[in-house]
């Protein structure tokens, strides 16, 4: 996968697919909610998060990406629903920072 695929796949929330990408040494950080460092404590993460999807329909829209270099900045929004209601709505922008290998 380019740098691009693995940050809109993860942006997404196809986490999995990207795991293989993830450094040990990478930083997840959510504004105001909480920072995860190390793969472990990523994909540990990675794995509520998918918990959460379980309970949900998930209707993602990327609106843009910008990538140059190492750095790729993906926006967007995500509708959750259950029982074909309204749960959350968000609007999101994650930038991603690859090191030489490729990696996030």
């Amino acid at each position: 996968m380019t740098k691009t695929e693995i940050a809109k796949t993860f942006s997404n929330r196809e986490f999995e697919k990207t795991y293989q990408f993830i450094s040990d040494k990478a930083e997840w950080t959510v504004i105001e909610e909480a920072i995860f460092i190390g793969k472990k404590a990523i994909l540990d993460n990675c794995e509520q998060v998918d918990n959460y999807f379980t309970s949900v329909t998930t209707d993602f829209k990327t609106l843009n990406i910008i990538a140059e270099g190492n750095k790729v900045v993906i926006n967007g929004t995500a509708e959750f629903l259950r029982d074909n209601k309204r749960v959350s709505f968000v609007s999101a922008c994650d930038v991603y920072a690859f090191n030489e290998k490729s990696e996030i």
